[in-house]
């Protein structure tokens, strides 16, 4: 800004409005530059900024159920496998009575090692061939299926390193090595691979909310993001090395290649600001059906789109589209409501915005006087006001109420309360009404994205303890052994028992494939 002609001529009020606004601006330029600083350090390679805690506001927003009389202790959880009954004998003298049992219950663990040569008998038929007796079921290597489980749960639910799973299984007595136990990770995982993905289809053929988060991940010696889409049934991981909206859309596919050009995709393209003579273009076509990328770009190509130099891209933006057409094509996220944190590239279909970290914005601004402190926290206790009515909503929802509610965001967040930068973030709340209040025409839809943060934990842990991966299989076994493993908790499936069935190991209880249960699961009552 250009500095005051003679500030001695300012009034007092005149100085005071102009030093608030230099606070303001130092305020925004220390963000920048944090954010500059940010960058560099991650691009170096070093640690960035610890990040504030979340407010809570979801969890002081929720009512505490009333204790009544003493407080009872949570009891211990009962064990998942039978119980093996031994009666001990009393050496008593002559004449005693016998009164019953005395029970007392003993859980251990049988840890040990188990080396087993298989002598195959060989055979030779009249006819010249040769047969060799079949290995039993369940056998597929030199390891068997049990210490398959072992470290495939130790590594992805234990968050154990590859190193310290090889010290143990030597420790325990096998000859194994780190390249070995590395294979046991990613090689033959094809079947657990085509259920992840079918478990990703099937959420979004059935969802009808999901929640979606990110975060950084690293892979080939390269930066790239992890992206989490779930549910209250299933969750889904995807690393990519980017985290555009059209990796987002094509995360959406789940797995299919094709692009489409239909209705819902005419419909994105219009509300993304496609030229009229383009979509009037591509809607012209007969071809609506594309198998995959060089296809797309090779019909763009011919339509002269790719030769256009216009703002909006109209490429992309047609490719956006072509992408969101074959994921309606699919039968994925039919009326299903996307929320997020406001990142751009998951605003897409119908979307809403997280609460929390709405709230966030206003609890991490820069305050400079007690006057600002008191406004700020005025603002936030109006905020969690709002948001705890908004949950009472969810549970019974009215007509009335919903006006009521409506009426009440623009009371709140038209505000002005001449602090400056927080009637600024105010309008822009406000701009994200729609979003924002999707929950009142949606009652049940989440207010948060609590959830997918608490799925893609395990993701950041495991990137701070075992680093970035190397291979593209080893990328895939990860994220797909992570999302079924978080499936398996949502519907109440032990990951133990998913993997002893899935690996074959005799006598092990079935366990019905995970797409089925999410199907069931998401069908009306």
């Amino acid at each position: 800004m250009s500095p005051p002609g003679d500030l001695a001529s300012l009034s007092r009020s005149e100085l005071e409005a102009l030093i608030m606004k230099l606070l303001g601006e130092v305020a925004e330029l220390k963000r920048v530059v944090a954010e500059q600083r940010d960058e560099i350090a991650r691009l170096k390679g070093l640690k960035s900024r610890p990040d504030i805690k979340p407010s809570g506001m979801d969890d002081a927003t929720t009512p505490k159920p009333p204790r009544h009389g003493r407080h009872r202790r949570r009891g211990k959880s009962a064990p998942r496998v039978s119980t093996e009954s031994r009666v001990l004998r009393a050496e008593v003298p002559a004449g005693s009575r016998f009164k019953g049992y005395d029970s007392f219950v003993v859980q251990d663990l049988v840890l040990r090692a188990e080396v087993i040569r298989y002598r195959r008998e060989r055979w030779v038929t009249p006819d010249g061939r040769s047969v060799v007796a079949p290995l039993p079921e369940g056998i597929a290597g030199h390891f068997g299926p049990e210490l398959r489980r072992f470290v495939l749960l130790q590594h992805h639910q234990g968050q154990v390193t590859v190193e310290r799973i090889t010290a143990q299984l030597r420790a325990v007595g096998l000859s194994i090595s780190k390249r070995q136990v590395m294979r046991l990770l990613i090689d033959r995982q094809d079947g657990f691979l085509v259920e992840s993905r079918d478990v990703l289809r099937a959420g979004l053929q059935t969802a009808s909310w999901i929640t979606v988060d990110d975060t950084g991940a690293r892979h080939a010696g390269r930066n790239g993001f992890c992206t989490q889409i779930g549910n209250d049934s299933f969750t889904w991981f995807g690393t990519r090395a980017s985290k555009s909206r059209l990796n987002f859309l094509d995360l959406l596919r789940a797995g299919h290649g094709e692009y489409v050009i239909n209705p819902a995709a005419l419909a994105y393209m219009r509300r993304r600001s496609l030229a009229g003579p383009v979509l009037s273009r591509l809607a012209a076509e007969r071809q609506t059906r594309f198998v995959d990328h060089t296809a797309w770009q090779a019909h763009l190509r011919r339509l002269g789109i790719t030769e256009l130099q216009v703002t909006p891209d109209p490429v992309c933006i047609a490719t956006e589209g072509a992408l969101w057409g074959a994921v309606a094509a699919h039968g994925f996220l039919q009326n299903a409501v996307i929320v997020s944190d406001d990142a751009g590239q998951f605003a897409v279909g119908q979307h809403a915005l997280c609460w929390v970290h709405a709230e966030r914005l206003v609890h991490k601004l820069d305050t400079f006087t007690d006057l600002h402190r008191a406004i700020q926290e005025r603002m936030r206790d109006l905020i969690w006001w709002f948001y705890a009515d908004l949950k009472a909503y969810r549970t019974e929802p009215t007509a009335r109420r919903r006006s009521e509610m409506r009426a009440r965001f623009d009371r709140i967040f038209h505000r002005r309360t001449g602090f400056a930068t927080l009637d600024r973030l105010l309008d822009r709340l406000h701009a994200n009404k729609p979003e924002l209040l999707m929950v009142l025409d949606r009652p049940e839809i989440p207010l948060h994205t609590n959830g997918s943060e608490r799925d893609i934990r395990c993701h950041v842990i495991k990137r701070k303890i075992s680093g970035g991966t190397r291979s593209d299989a080893g990328r895939d076994c990860r994220d797909a052994f992570l999302g079924l493993m978080h499936t398996c908790t949502k519907l109440g499936v032990a990951f133990w028992d998913y993997l002893g069935d899935r690996l074959g190991i005799i006598e092990h209880p079935k366990v019905p494939a995970l797409p089925d249960l999410i199907r069931c699961r998401g069908q009306p009552a």
